[in-house]
């Protein structure tokens, strides 16, 4: 895996082609959107999917704890589907979690989907965390007045052009202010960044960071009404 260094308010991160993010100095590890029993929310409403959802999400989380050994792992909000989603995980699922989590730091900010603190489970439930010059959220705030942010929330792709034709991903979106996460969940879906609410974020446009299979590809996207990718086809999707 190659992360891709940003670097905001003086601090260098590292976007992980999971869709995590990494701040060395700190040790500390943000992944956002989980939407942990999603899949057993739905069944409970009569909609049958296959209930491998946590399961699934917790073998992407597994490798990044070996990576990047954090000493605080962060989830920005919506990490449980819904209020009860903690109640409802299956015991070795549970299992995989707490040893996921160990003796670590860990902060559960809390988001529209989980607006209580998840049942059971260790760590701090928090509205916001702020650590040195940057506050996590899970929604992101418009203007400078959200100062230097990490959010999640909108669950981003982007849509770019390449020789072979567009490629769609989940992607990272960030300016010299804030990052925006993707969603890290198995059962989450995307919406563009040239969506009103995600625009909003980045008036200026940015750079989207799109999670490929081990590394992260990177086009600038210019600024609003509408975003755009900046330069010609062949140029605009970068390896990074």
């Amino acid at each position: 895996m190659i992360s891709a260094p940003v670097h905001l308010a003086g601090e260098r991160l590292l976007l992980d082609p999971s869709g995590a993010l990494f701040w060395p100095s700190r040790q500390l590890l943000a992944v956002s959107d989980l939407h942990l029993e999603k899949g057993s929310h739905f069944a409970s409403g009569g909609r049958f999917v296959p209930p491998y959802d946590t399961r699934e999400t917790l073998a992407r989380l597994a490798p990044l704890m070996r990576r990047y050994s954090p000493q605080r792992i962060v989830f920005l909000g919506d990490s449980f589907h819904d209020a009860g989603g903690a109640a409802r995980m299956h015991a070795s699922d549970r299992a995989t979690l707490m040893h996921l989590l160990g003796n670590r730091l860990v902060t559960w900010v809390l988001g529209n989907h989980d607006p209580q603190p998840p049942e059971g489970l260790p760590g701090e439930s928090v509205a916001e965390f702020r650590e040195g010059p940057f506050t996590f959220r899970h929604q992101g705030l418009p203007g400078r007045e959200a100062g230097f942010e990490c959010s999640g929330h909108f669950h981003p792709k982007a849509s770019l052009p390449t020789r072979c034709g567009p490629v769609t991903r989940p992607c990272f979106l960030a300016d010299a202010r804030r990052v925006l996460l993707p969603a890290f969940g198995a059962y989450t879906g995307g919406l563009e960044i040239t969506a009103q609410p995600i625009a909003a974020l980045f008036p200026r446009g940015g750079r989207a960071f799109l999670l490929g299979r081990d590394r992260l590809y990177s086009a600038a996207v210019g600024p609003m009404k509408h975003l755009s990718v900046t330069g010609r086809p062949a140029e605009s999707l970068q390896p990074v």
